[in-house]
């Protein structure tokens, strides 16, 4: 569902503009024909519906994924209670610990009041419930389960919420390993080399190649770390903006897929989140090509989504949901056999559920081996650092006492 702004003329030749919440723009011309009214200009609404949240300071808190599971179990069981939805929306808005929940649920619970949907409502905060929830939440009003919708929307971003915990706990310990390794070359490079290198040339040393470049390597943090810090800064800076446009971000997002040792998993994470939330739609009554379309933005990936976008035009122009998944060239034969088994069965929903959580079987078993895939290369980085360091440092010392010894 979206805010869709609207120009257009009554019957008697009044000019009419209002705001409509529909799916897309053709479902805005299909309301107003149904009113009698002839459209002149639709366009996404940028109306402001809350003013509360305008007052929060930048520093409030955003709504975790932990919050939203919460509330959304909490409205399965306030639904299936029989409670009705403004009664149960007030209610978890004094019980909420987050400041930002709280206002954004009084704010829902007045839009409620006014006489909109609570899936309208919630279309009016799309930083907390996004796109793919306010659907479900709309699919739910119209057939009369939103208790059931409450219940997959929590089950959904639990599984969710299960995944990104499990790939943290994966990368904790190479990303620790690689921040001690970072402040070690700073304070190798700043503090203690420069004493060695100060000894070496005192002593008029013959220096090795390795010694000569950690003293090159020192002097650099030392004489040009200002501009250093510039480069650094501007890089930054520079691939976050490169990231923020949209060419940008859809070649980042491609890069990760193809990235060594944890491409693999995040594409099949991604694939994993492509059929769950897309058998979960199927599943609550919203449209394939609808589908598709919210699906691809639930991946947050740039590339994936323009394949996902492209499958939908593919069954817009005739091609079987197969077909065009085969066009795609994301799935493995095992699961285009199983939606060639779901089209003909009529079972697609159900057997996209089993695609999911294949998936989330092979990351559960590659993201508990990341560790050990990761750790024989961190082990080979690190003893190479010692033997640049080893070779650096002691040879010209072995060297200066193999000389001295010579000559006693």
């Amino acid at each position: 569902m979206a805010l869709f702004s609207y120009t257009a003329r009554s019957q008697d030749g009044a000019l009419d503009k209002g705001h409509v919440d529909a799916f897309d723009e053709a479902a805005v011309v299909d309301i107003l024909l149904r009113r009698q009214a002839i459209p002149i200009s639709i366009s996404p609404s940028v109306k402001t519906i809350d003013g509360n949240l305008a007052t929060m300071s930048l520093f409030t808190p955003k709504v975790t994924l932990d919050e939203l599971v919460i509330f959304s179990r909490q409205m399965y069981s306030l639904s299936k209670s029989g409670i009705p939805i403004l009664r149960a929306i007030n209610g978890l808005a004094e019980s909420s610990s987050s400041k930002l929940m709280t206002k954004t649920l009084l704010s829902v619970a007045e839009q409620l009041e006014r006489g909109r949907s609570i899936s309208s409502a919630m279309h009016s905060h799309p930083k907390i419930f996004n796109q793919l929830y306010v659907s479900i939440v709309h699919v739910g009003e119209n057939t009369g389960k939103l208790d059931e919708v409450f219940l997959q929307l929590a089950t959904y971003l639990e599984r969710e919420q299960e995944t990104r915990k499990q790939i943290k706990a994966a990368v904790r310990y190479p990303t620790f390993v690689i921040a001690a390794l970072v402040i070690a070359m700073v304070i190798l490079n700043i503090w203690v080399i420069p004493i060695f290198a100060g000894m070496f040339i005192k002593l008029g040393a013959n220096l090795p190649f390795m010694t000569k470049l950690l003293m090159a390597s020192s002097d650099l943090f030392v004489t040009q770390w200002p501009y250093m810090l510039v480069v650094t800064i501007a890089s930054v800076w520079g691939l976050k903006r490169y990231i923020a446009t949209d060419r940008g971000c859809y070649n980042w997002d491609k890069l990760k897929l193809n990235l060594p040792i944890v491409g693999d998993i995040v594409e099949r994470s991604l694939l994993s989140r492509y059929a769950r939330s897309f058998s979960m739609m199927l599943s609550s009554g919203v449209p394939l090509t609808t589908s598709l379309n919210l699906v691809a933005d639930a991946v947050d990936n740039r590339y994936m989504g323009q394949r996902i976008v492209d499958m939908r035009r593919n069954i817009e122009k005739g091609d079987s949901l197969l077909r065009a998944s085969s066009h795609s060239e994301l799935f493995t034969p095992l699961v285009l056999q199983m939606v060639s088994v779901g089209e003909e069965t009529g079972r697609v929903d159900e057997l996209l559920g089993d695609v999911a959580e294949y998936y989330e079987r092979e990351v559960d078993y590659d993201i508990k081996n990341l560790t050990s895939k990761i750790e024989p290369i961190l082990i080979v980085f690190v003893a190479i650092m010692v033997l640049i360091l080893a070779l650096g440092i002691f040879t010209p010392m072995w060297e200066m006492a193999s000389a001295y010894k010579g000559a006693s």
